[in-house]
């Protein structure tokens, strides 16, 4: 009997073994350098325990193999890459788009999870009709009527920001932007009055915690997906949060009779989306006999409008967020490029009578700047992603790969690598001047807010609401290190896609003049 026993646990963990190592021949044989993987884990032995994070792991990889313009690494048993040389990030987001157009986030083809039917996480013909009907939605138009919602809550976050000031108290520069981006995401996404500035206890502040809130459940979830993505692929990452948008959704959209009320947020515009009836396309997935492709449709239903208030939702929560504070820590830091920012925004401010308009912070070009190289050091997407839809050959490295092997962009990396950005650890916004940076020479290295086709579709309203509330700040008050404040934060390290620091961002805020027409400092 023991014998028996015995051999069954052998040839179980015989069995397990092979299983888990299956593919671990894969870049040898293709001679892509890699480092050696472990059972079970490859070579996401500290993302799986989240003792680092996704970015981390794959800018370490990155570093390690300075010589290649490719990396190969396994994530559990799952084959994946990561680009090093922009000719080639070129080509995956954009020039062979067609080979790479799923961003492969969702363990399954198939979406099981309905608020992950978004524009992000969508891939095929789904992402494609989304993208098709909803970017007439975010043109300059649409955002400068939405900019009266983004006004009001910047001049909250000036008033909270003061009252820091005056309380003369550390503050949680990262807490403080999350909280305007959530009142801009209630206002202009929801159309609520949501004040989480001041109600420390906000629903609705706790509901964006908790999207991106990692626990053992959650961490456990993807684990299994990942693993066994046949198996547990109705297992459920987000079923929390699911239920409390949903509801949230719904009660907004009955309260609206289903139709466009004419206040110029989100739902409005998914509601305009959604009247001009069934969405019809070319499919990027089916074709006909003759090879063109097929005829795709998609329906405009409450299901789908909810995902993609979700995503407006997780996309500019915590992205905007984390970028305005990593800025405002910079600038503590910097105080003579502090001292230019304020003169910009007092010079702007006096040509529009004091007022923070649309018109206003697109004059505002050095904030501009320092906040795109907020981003560069610090970029809040730590990487794009791409899965190879179709077989695919680097011609000029003969390597071929087959469907369904992740290529990782890995931004925070390329935004920090010396061949591209002279001194990168120095916060130098001069480097984004317009007569200083090439644009087209840093395409495909600089990208904050990704490129090619699926480029983020609200980065205009992104980078405006984050400078309306980085100038509203700025405007009165100056930033200082705090006695608490970490010079160079640690990242988060059970952050997936979008980056975080470990621990918030401390500051001390000081009032600097007076908030009536003039530019007097009053320090």
């Amino acid at each position: 009997m023991v014998t028996v026993v015995v051999v069954l646990v052998t040839v179980a963990i015989a069995t397990l073994y092979a299983y888990a190592t299956r593919n671990f021949r894969y870049w040898a044989v293709r001679g892509v350098r890699h480092d050696r993987p472990t059972p079970l884990f490859g070579n996401f032995y500290d993302g799986a325990f989240m003792r680092k994070s996704v970015a981390e792991i794959v800018a370490e990889i990155y570093w390690k193999y300075p010589h290649e313009r490719i990396v190969g690494f396994f994530s559990f048993n799952r084959p994946e890459l990561i680009i090093r040389d922009p000719a080639i990030v070129k080509r995956i987001i954009q020039t062979d788009f067609a080979y790479f157009y799923p961003r492969g986030l969702n363990s399954h083809d198939e979406v099981i999870e309905p608020l992950m039917q978004n524009l992000f996480f969508a891939d095929g013909d789904l992402w494609k009709l989304l993208r098709q009907r909803m970017t007439p939605a975010f043109t300059s138009g649409k955002l400068k009527a939405m900019f009266p919602l983004i006004e009001e809550r910047a001049e909250r976050l000036r008033e909270r920001a003061t009252a820091a000031a005056a309380e003369g108290r550390t503050f949680d520069a990262r807490d403080l932007m999350a909280r305007y981006t959530t009142d801009f995401i209630g206002a202009c996404g929801f159309g609520l009055d949501t004040d989480s500035l001041n109600d420390e206890h906000s629903e609705f502040r706790r509901l964006g915690v908790d999207i991106f809130k990692v626990d053992f459940r959650k961490a456990l979830t993807v684990i299994l997906k990942d693993l066994f993505p046949e198996t547990c692929k109705y297992l459920r990452i987000m079923a929390d949060v699911e239920s409390r948008l949903s509801t949230l959704v719904r009660s907004i959209l009955k309260q609206r009779n289903y139709k466009p009320s004419r206040r110029n947020d989100f739902v409005d515009l998914l509601l305009e989306c959604r009247e001009k009836g069934l969405v019809v396309g070319e499919s990027l997935e089916k074709f006909d006999k003759d090879g063109s492709p097929a005829r795709a449709t998609l329906d405009f239903s409450e299901d789908l409008i909810a995902a993609q208030i979700f995503v407006f939702f997780a996309a500019g929560f915590e992205t905007s967020s984390s970028a305005t504070s990593f800025t405002l820590h910079q600038l503590a830091y910097h105080p003579q490029v502090q001292a230019k920012v304020h003169a910009e925004i007092d010079s702007v401010l006096a040509r529009h009578g004091g007022k923070l308009s649309y018109a206003a912070v697109k004059e505002m070009k050095y904030l501009e700047c320092a906040f795109k190289e907020g981003m560069r050091m610090f970029p809040s997407l730590g990487y794009l992603v791409r899965k190879c839809a179709c077989p695919y050959t680097f011609a000029d490295l003969e390597v071929s790969i087959e469907p369904g092997v992740r290529a990782f962009i890995p931004l925070q990396a390329l935004h920090n690598d010396p061949q591209y950005f002279d001194s990168p650890e120095e916060f130098r916004p001069e480097r984004f001047l317009p007569e200083q940076f090439d644009a087209e020479k840093y395409k495909y290295i600089y990208l904050p807010f990704g490129d090619g086709p699926r480029v983020c579709i609200g980065a205009r309203l992104g980078l405006m609401q984050s400078l309306a509330g980085l100038a509203a700040v700025l405007a009165g008050l100056r930033v200082l290190p705090a006695p608490t404040t970490v010079r160079r934060p640690a990242v988060e390290p059970t952050a997936n896609v979008v980056q975080a620091v470990r621990g918030g961002l401390p500051l001390l805020f000081q009032l600097r003049r007076a908030r009536a027409g003039t530019s007097a400092d009053v320090s």
